[in-house]
């Protein structure tokens, strides 16, 4: 059967609206981050992009890239440099997709190398006693640039004559920059020396052999798609209604209230904790040791000056708010709770604490009355409380379908790379791997503002490689889901029209030019295209799989 995957829900195009109260949460609030408001990462920084570009950090776009490049084309100079005589080359498999190329000069080549470089040096030599461009003897000519110097130059012109000739059986499948001379220029200066001839090694990543297990795999897909029961758009936007609605009003302390009422509850103290308030309180947390033993605290559930929002219950952890509920400012509370064993941090699941809150100060929100009068303030261009909940519901409609058809095609491609066999070129792992990190620094950098010593420390090649180390097994999976891709769309011979990708490459290079970052066209071209090629696949799959969706 099929493993199912979590829809994940984050309607973050509802607002950029910042809640009133922002702080550091402890361990005992575990936010909903299915339907939370998040704003939008502006990763543009100037600073960080000059940086990462400074430490050749690969970063082409914002977001993790979907579909890796493909193999580069004009890696080397195109064969049209006739050579006198046939050069010899061995092509030998290596693992990871690469290829050992073993090149044999022979004589007559290096001679013809040899005469161009001596005709060179002739044309730009100012020899004593000569006139410059005439011809000088060959010795006195040698004497004066250096017997060594003009062997040097031979060699690097043979090289750069002979390697697009021994390069032709593999250009078109070579990986960009991944292209090494391994034979040390030492030994070919000593082989040309003693033989008038050149050997020479190269290696080189090509686009590796995809394999079907079994061979028709792709098409007889069987998904499930887990959905969660709570995420329901009419409640996001309910309480993004609520949320909107708490962001109009401000906090202020409690001093005297009166009478109040809460859910049909009268309380004679005004000065209480109740739903809607704000506190802001000092948490402590132990264990509850079962055998006796000594208490231990729990540093994750602990926090000073916590801003704690008593209409947050389902985001902390249960028996939390209710113990809250009516404590008075200056007070301390003691009182038992256990971390479920959902709860997101492993190794608190199912631990039995005793949480100590000493309430430091208590607030309240001065609402404006939730009419029609405020409608234009909750959601510009909304003339009415009812137009603002039927744009907010439409909105999270539409997320919910967006998160719907996101989590689909997330399950699509975990199913998809269990049935390939590629040997994947180390260069396409770096080169994705480095994508990956980079990205995640952009996204650091954004949500931290790390100064130039942090950056510095986190764009060494130790930290990438360290990165690339911990991280093989996810890297490894992307790489199998980008190849998958690519050679389905291939096989089932899908298109896209130009006008998209025109649209799409104009799209992309507006968005550059509008977070003031330097592109190159060619590269935003190519991306375009493979993220367009892979969204025909993902549609394909998606109209020929079995799709199974469950609630949870």
């Amino acid at each position: 059967m099929a493993t199912p995957i979590s829809m994940q829900f984050n309607p973050s195009i509802l607002s950029n609206i910042s809640p009133s109260v922002n702080n550091t949460k402890p361990q005992f609030f575990q936010p909903n981050d299915k339907f939370l408001i998040k704003q939008k990462v502006n990763s543009s920084s100037h600073q960080f992009s000059s940086f990462l570009q400074q430490q050749q950090l690969p970063l082409h776009q914002l977001e993790t890239p979907r579909f890796v490049a493909k193999a580069a084309t004009g890696v080397v100079e195109t064969v049209e440099d006739k050579l006198p005589a046939d050069i010899h080359v061995t092509e030998t498999q290596e693992p990871n997709s690469r290829v050992r190329l073993t090149v044999e000069v022979p004589t007559v080549v290096c001679d013809d190398c040899y005469r161009r470089v001596i005709k060179e040096f002739t044309k730009l030599s100012k020899v004593p006693g000569f006139r410059p461009g005439k011809n000088v003897p060959e010795d006195i000519l040698v004497g004066f640039v250096g017997k060594q110097n003009v062997q040097k130059a031979a060699v690097e012109s043979i090289l750069k004559r002979t390697l697009p000739h021994a390069m032709s059986s593999v250009t078109k499948k070579a990986f960009e920059d991944s292209i090494r001379i391994v034979t040390k220029f030492e030994e070919m200066e000593k082989t040309y020396l003693s033989q008038n001839s050149l050997r020479y090694d190269v290696v080189v990543d090509v686009a590796p052999e995809i394999k079907w297990k079994p061979e028709d795999a792709y098409k007889n897909l069987k998904v499930v798609v887990e959905l969660d029961s709570d995420m329901d758009a009419q409640t996001a936007s309910e309480k993004e209604l609520i949320r909107r609605h708490k962001s109009l009003g401000a906090l202020k302390i409690v001093t005297d209230r009166g009478l109040q009422v809460v859910h049909i509850v009268y309380h004679k103290h005004s000065k209480i904790l109740q739903v809607g308030d704000v506190a802001v309180i000092d948490i402590s947390a132990t264990t509850i040791e079962q055998d006796g033993s000594d208490a231990k605290s729990i540093p994750a559930a602990e926090s000073k000056g916590f801003n704690f929002d008593s209409e947050e219950g389902d985001n902390v952890l249960p028996g939390f708010r209710d113990a809250m509920i009516g404590i008075k400012s200056g007070e301390t509370k003691s009182f038992p709770l256990v971390f479920p064993d959902s709860w997101k941090q492993e190794d608190l699941r199912g631990v039995h604490a005793q949480f100590t809150v000493e309430c430091k100060e208590l607030f309240y929100r001065d609402l404006p009355e939730l009419n029609d009068s405020v409608a234009e303030k909750l959601l510009p261009g909304c003339s009415s409380i009812e137009e603002v909940k039927q744009a907010l519901l439409q909105r999270c409609l539409e997320i919910e379908q967006a998160a719907k058809d996101q989590a689909t095609d997330n399950a699509i491609l975990d199913q998809l790379y269990k049935f390939i066999e590629v040997d994947i070129p180390q260069s396409l792992f770096e080169e994705q791997g480095r994508q990956l990190y980079g990205a995640q620094l952009l996204q650091l950098q954004a949500n931290m503002k790390l100064n130039e010593q942090q950056l510095a420390s986190l764009s060494s090649p130790r930290a990438v490689n360290e990165f690339l180390e911990t991280q093989k097994e996810n890297i490894t999976s992307i790489i199998k889901q980008n190849l998958a891709v690519g050679d389905i769309y291939t096989r089932e011979n899908l298109q896209f029209s130009t006008e998209e990708l025109v649209n799409e490459v104009q799209n992309s290079i507006q968005e550059f030019k509008q977070h003031k970052q330097e592109y190159d066209e060619d590269r935003v071209k190519q991306q375009v295209q493979e993220v367009l090629e892979g969204a025909k696949v993902l549609e394909w799959l998606r109209e020929n799989a079995e799709i199974q969706y469950i609630t949870r």
